[in-house]
């Protein structure tokens, strides 16, 4: 049986969370004298700024809980609002779900590498022992070797499905193995989930209290630039974020803008359906260079593609003012780069720049 208070710091069952002047009073209307601000306006009222329109007041703090964001996302992702966390992009509750349950110096947290780097990041900000359990050779979970690796003072588990940089959705049946095999979190980062054909965890939140699912506004929806992530979980691990996040963690303009955004459900769905027809032609026509070892199947918005010197194909790449990802010093990903799909005229640079380097190394067969 999960129990949560048996994995949270201690303090953290004590702590009394920092109470914001929208926190007391959540009004809209009213003489605001409450919070400091300047109310005069902003610097930047009667600028004419795309996005934004008369509602939006630079001046005046924005809601510390993202209440109308949360309203609308819940039906989208089939969850209650209440099951929602709204961080500062998804490396917040990745770091807020360190803190909160594990003690520097003396917890640790378990990753599956390759996987993404944030997660080894935050346990060494936090001071926080890492365990490290290699996917098999088809990027799949060790899940006899991830519960063998398992220690009295692990707290979370950190799945990335879609995997990055492997592209790969992470079998299902095995995550499930492990959150019923666990008495910590089981965290899914499911950033690239909307590139997959698989449903999402949220569905099963009120199935496994101790499932956490992770995911972002930064690919599909295409706001990377606003910094903003999704964090699902149980009321009671919500109301632990909340209490531990700081109180104005998402701002007033990013919260104008997702609100916008999620009024273009359909928008997003017609760019995902655009890069899964590119992320097709791009496989095909990668496989038909010699140069090209292998091309990994992708679950995600990106390959893995797998060349005999990837170094000198990333440095020419460069040259050409092309740029992917290195990432052939990965243990189980030598000899690759990780390319993300680009429109098809970006797609087609990148193919010409690769013909440009074979013209000039001869490859091998």
């Amino acid at each position: 049986m999960f129990d949560l208070t048996s994995i949270l710091r201690p303090h953290i069952l004590t702590l009394t969370p920092y109470s914001s002047a929208r926190d007391e009073y959540t009004g809209k209307e009213g003489v605001f004298l409450d919070a400091n601000e300047n109310p005069y306006g902003s610097t930047l009222d009667g600028s004419t700024l795309d996005g934004f329109g008369s509602e939006d007041h630079f001046n005046r703090y924005p809601d510390p809980h993202q209440l109308a964001i949360k309203e609308r996302l819940a039906p989208i992702k089939g969850v209650r609002p209440t099951q929602i966390f709204i961080g500062n992009g998804s490396d917040e509750p990745i770091d807020l779900l360190v803190r909160a349950t594990c003690v520097p110096g003396q917890d640790s947290i378990l990753i599956m590498p390759p996987t993404y780097g944030m997660y080894e990041v935050s346990a060494a900000i936090n001071d926080v022992a890492l365990i490290k359990v290699l996917l098999t050779p088809d990027f799949q979970l060790d899940v006899p070797a991830v519960l063998a690796a398992i220690q009295p003072r692990t707290k979370l588990l950190f799945v990335c499905s879609p995997n990055n940089p492997t592209g790969n959705l992470i079998d299902r049946k095995s995550i499930l193995t492990l959150l019923e095999n666990f008495s910590g979190l089981v965290v899914v980062d499911e950033a690239y989930i909307d590139f997959a054909r698989s449903q999402s965890f949220t569905e099963l939140l009120d199935q496994y209290p101790n499932l956490v699912v992770l995911q972002t506004f930064s690919k599909a929806w295409g706001l990377a630039a606003l910094r903003s992530g999704m964090c699902f979980a149980s009321e009671a691990i919500i109301e632990v974020l909340n209490k531990i996040k700081p109180p104005y963690n998402v701002s007033g303009p990013t919260q104008s803008l997702l609100l916008k955004a999620l009024n273009h459900l359909d928008a997003k769905d017609a760019m995902v359906a655009r890069i899964l027809a590119q992320r097709e032609e791009l496989v095909a026509n990668l496989l038909n260079l010699p140069l090209v070892r292998h091309v990994y199947p992708s679950d995600a918005n990106f390959l893995l593609v797998k060349f005999d010197d990837p170094k000198a194909v990333f440095d020419s790449l460069i040259d050409q003012q092309i740029i992917v990802r290195d990432r052939h010093r990965v243990k189980r990903c030598d000899g690759c780069l990780r390319i993300t799909v680009g429109t098809e005229a970006e797609n087609d640079q990148l193919l010409s720049a690769l013909k440009v380097y074979a013209d000039r190394v001869p490859t091998t067969v």
